[in-house]
């Protein structure tokens, strides 16, 4: 079994070589994501004075109405600190998103509507989870999401047969033997550094799994056998006062924040806010609950609260914060990148020690077949 499990672990890490490294890569720049936005783009990324008020959400979205009446606003994510609230725009009649910044505070437009891939770390995401491959015209809409779903997989057995394969690591964890060959050296190194990394790998593996096959389930079973709607107009009705929404929320659920607001994208939608509250539990998200409000009328329908839900709906809600690894700030976040970039030292050492393995093996291949046929033997 043991020798099975290894040509299962040499061969799916020789297929998914490549797109390992890239998931790694990116991966692991993309838990610094909203830093690296800070740094890239300040004068977009953070407002002027956060030491103002609010302007009332309507006022914000009145304002981006007028400044771009050839979108329709998607979804709003909204802030309270220094970070500028990040608009979500449908351009008219197609199913193509943008988005802009907006000073939550001051009511200026901080960024022009560009494709919500435009700016680095955004295409960044978009390569780590789907390769680039879903905008293809001569590919299937969904294929990178599919292709992105199965090297979690292939990610999530690379673990668990590492793990097996080296059950008995405790034994020699933290030894590597250094005066030893080139190739001992690093077989000890690649056992190391994958039980050590196995368990946040599995992790990586079985959110990130989850968060494709989420997207793919979506596109695939529930819009099987329709058209997505194209939005060429607002579906609520234009009595709908946004902040009332807002300040009410806090009022159906105890500690209530809401932090992205989602407008009906469809006939059959309704205004959903989502939020975070006080909780013990620090891998709750920012998005864990709804509060859900009449489009037409604006009256409250239906709450969502985490701390209510059975232990299902937590750990699945859990795997935003434990996939991008902020769920215990810079230290949790530095762990993450670190160990995120383990399955490239994986992959090299991995590929070194199969061709060395390879070669020694056809070597000792060719020499048999000399001292077959050598004088010595007829």
């Amino acid at each position: 079994m043991r020798k099975t499990l290894f040509k299962v672990h040499s061969w799916i890490a020789l297929c998914a070589l490549i797109p390992l490294i890239v998931i790694s890569i990116t991966g692991s720049v993309l838990v610094f994501k909203s830093e690296i936005d800070g740094l890239l783009m300040p004068d977009s990324h953070f407002v002027v004075d956060s030491s103002k008020q609010r302007q009332p959400l309507d006022n914000l979205i009145t304002t981006t109405e007028k400044a771009f009446p050839t979108f329709v606003i998607g979804s709003w994510e909204v802030f309270n600190d220094d970070t500028a609230d990040r608009v979500y725009l449908i351009e008219r009649g197609t199913d193509t998103w943008y988005k802009f910044h907006i000073d939550q505070y001051s009511g200026e437009i901080l960024s022009q509507p560009v494709g919500t891939s435009h700016y680095f770390t955004d295409w960044f995401l978009e390569l780590h989870y789907t390769f680039l491959l879903n905008d293809l015209k001569s590919l299937p809409g969904q294929t990178g999401t599919v292709l992105g779903f199965f090297f979690s997989i292939f990610l999530l057995i690379l673990g668990i047969t590492g793990l097996i394969i080296y059950r008995k690591f405790w034994q020699r964890l933290f030894s590597v033997r250094w005066k030893a060959t080139l190739q001992i050296v690093l077989s000890d190194i690649h056992k190391m550094t994958g039980v050590i990394g196995s368990p946040i790998i599995l992790i990586l593996a079985i959110t990130g799994g989850y968060f494709n096959w989420a997207v793919w389930y979506h596109e695939v079973f529930e819009h099987a056998e329709e058209e997505h709607f194209i939005l060429t107009e607002n579906l609520y009705s234009e009595t709908i006062n946004f902040q009332t929404i807002l300040d009410d929320s806090k009022k159906q659920i105890a500690t209530f924040n809401g932090t992205f607001l989602v407008m009906p994208l469809e006939p059959d939608e309704n205004i959903t806010l989502f939020g975070e509250v006080d909780s013990s539990n620090p891998l709750a998200s920012e998005y864990a609950n709804t509060v859900t409000y009449n489009k037409q009328t604006g009256e409250h329908m239906a709450n969502w609260d985490i701390r209510e839900v059975g232990i299902g709906w937590k750990v699945i809600d859990s795997f935003r914060k434990l996939h991008f690894g902020y769920f215990a700030g810079l230290i949790s976040k530095i762990l993450w990148c670190v160990i995120g970039l383990s399955p490239v030292w994986l992959a090299g050492t991995g590929f070194y020690l199969w061709f060395t393995r390879r070669k020694r093996k056809k070597l000792s291949q060719r020499n048999r077949i000399q001292k077959r046929q050598s004088p010595a033997n007829t």
